[in-house]
C-alpha cells in the first residue's frame, strides 16, 4: 500500500475529485478510478457516505497515493480513528489501498446505497 513513500488510499464521498473535500487531495497524485472486491455496504449519512466491511458490495471510487501531510489532514477530517476508521482494503484488481470504514453498528438504520456509487447516489436524491 506504499508507492515511495506514499500511502494509497481509496476514496468513496466528498473527498472524490470534484467534491466537496477534494482540496485536501492536492497534494496527492490519482492513481486510478477503482472500485472495491463486492465485500462492503454504502450507506448514506445525510451529506457524506460510508462504507462498511462485510457486504456484497462492489464500492466505487478512486484510488490516491498521498504523502504523510496528506493522510494526516484525511485522518483529521474523517475523524479517525474516533469516527471512521482508517484499514486496509482490497481493490477488485487484487491490490490493496486503505480506506476508512465504519462500523457495522454506526451504519445500522442507514440507507443502503446498493450501487455501491456515491455520485450516482447523490444525483439520483436532487434529481
Amino acid at each position: 500500500m506504499s508507492d515511495k513513500g506514499r500511502t494509497r488510499v481509496f476514496v468513496y464521498g466528498t473527498l472524490l475529485s470534484g467534491e466537496p473535500n477534494s482540496h485536501l487531495l492536492e497534494r496527492g497524485d490519482l492513481v486510478s478510478k477503482a472500485t472495491t472486491e463486492p465485500s462492503f455496504e454504502l450507506v448514506s449519512l445525510g451529506a457524506f457516505p460510508g462504507m462498511v466491511a462485510g457486504g456484497e458490495t462492489a464500492v466505487r471510487g478512486e484510488v490516491y497515493a498521498v504523502d504523510r501531510w496528506t493522510l494526516t489532514a484525511m485522518d483529521r477530517l474523517e475523524g479517525h480513528p474516533r469516527f471512521y476508521r482508517r484499514e486496509p482494503i482490497r481493490m477488485d484488481d487484487g491490490t490493496e489501498a486503505l480506506a476508512y470504514l465504519l462500523s457495522g453498528e454506526q451504519a445500522a438504520g442507514r440507507t443502503k446505497i446498493a450501487s455501491g456509487d456515491w455520485r450516482s447516489h447523490r444525483k439520483e436524491r436532487w434529481t
